[in-house]
């Protein structure tokens, strides 16, 4: 928690909220950029669209990853060029690709024939490039079930593009939210060079790769740093193309927005529910459907603080009357011995995918107040 963040929580604004340093998205972007000076800078608009943010990043000259006609509307509204965006989500409604191409947005993702036909039908001449499923081991918050194709199909595809009225102009992999492992990119990057090369010796070559997202933020476990996973990747890439290398797109979200970021609640409940669980239960003001739905699983386990003193083990379930709304069962979380209904409590590194998780009334709850400093 930054300096800022403290001085304006020490004022007690209502809960839940998140309260969001601009500062420190700033410096993210600028850590990024040291990390991986050859790769242009997406940022995932999806992580948080604030319009703060969004205006920061634009006037810093970065591009933007949408995934959504509304995102690529709030984007030029902070100030970016059409040109500076990609339409990365491999599934859109046709009038979404119409409107972004009147727009001027030059760059399409897809994963299937079908959507490069729609492509081909409501933005003639774009640039289009394939995504390509890959290994998301290490990952916190997998992505391969739902996007990307095999090798031999993207073969297939790229081929078929230019008799689509398309520019087959790259390749693209997501190798999972929250990576903690720099083989996961290493290993992408040697898959798809492979494809690089085979599309050259068939006439067809590209321009561009696209690293994805997945670059991690610290939470209760320590992660590489940005240093660590940006030499690995760029080792990776000069031994896969040498001095050849495509123009390198890469699309952070949660590195750029995760840590900059810390969520107030309030303690609603505390109290033993069996008399064989050692454990309290402890209840917020904010739960999954509140805005931290990557709890599902466990899956993304925030550092939770509160007070001080001697603590114990807890369970941690938000306020609605649902069943799932539980965050925590089974991760080993420890608050204090006193903490009772009125406490704050602080959950960090809470900037990305939260406030645009939360629901907008779910049991009337309204969605979290945002503060950018």
């Amino acid at each position: 928690m930054t300096p800022k963040i403290a001085s304006f929580l020490d004022a007690s604004p209502a809960t839940p909220c998140l309260v969001v340093d601009l500062d420190r998205v700033d410096a993210n972007y600028e850590a990024l950029r040291a990390a991986l000076p050859a790769a242009k800078i997406y940022y995932a608009v999806k992580a948080n669209p604030a319009p703060q943010i969004l205006t920061l990043l634009a006037a810093k000259g970065a591009c933007f990853d949408a995934a959504s006609l509304p995102e690529i509307e709030a984007c030029l509204k902070a100030g970016a060029p059409a040109s500076a965006i990609s339409f990365g989500n491999t599934v859109k409604k046709a009038t979404a690709i119409a409107a972004a191409y009147k727009y001027g947005v030059p760059l399409y993702a897809f994963d299937s024939i079908e959507e490069l036909e729609k492509i081909a039908h409501r933005a003639p001449g774009a640039k289009v490039y394939c995504r390509i499923a890959v290994a998301n081991e290490g990952a916190d918050w997998p992505l391969t079930k739902k996007f990307g194709t095999t090798v031999e199909r993207a073969r297939e595809l790229m081929l078929a593009a230019p008799g689509l009225g398309l520019v087959p102009h790259g390749l693209s992999f997501h190798v999972g939210s929250q990576q903690t492992a720099t083989p996961a990119y290493e290993l992408a990057i040697a898959k798809v060079a492979m494809l690089f090369t085979d599309l050259k010796a068939s006439g067809l070559e590209l321009k561009m790769l696209n690293l994805g997202g997945g670059l991690p933020v610290n939470y209760r476990e320590d992660v590489p740093g940005l240093e660590i996973f940006g030499d690995a990747i760029m080792d990776t890439l000069i031994a896969h193309f040498g001095n050849d290398l495509p123009e390198i797109l890469i699309e952070p979200g949660r590195a750029v927005v995760g840590n900059a970021g810390v969520v107030a609640s309030e303690v609603v409940l505390v109290c033993r529910r069996m008399a064989a669980d050692e454990r309290r239960w402890v209840y917020l003001d904010i739960g999954r459907f509140g805005g931290l739905a990557e709890t599902e699983g466990e899956a993304i386990r925030y550092r939770i603080t509160a007070g001080n003193g001697a603590t114990g083990p807890v369970a941690l379930a938000g306020p609605s009357c649902d069943g799932v709304d539980i965050m925590y069962e089974k991760t080993p979380y420890q608050l204090p011995l006193d903490l009772q209904a009125g406490d704050r409590v602080l959950i960090h590194d809470t900037g990305a995918y939260v406030t645009t998780y939360a629901s907008r009334n779910f049991n009337g709850f309204a969605p979290l107040e945002e503060h950018y400093l």
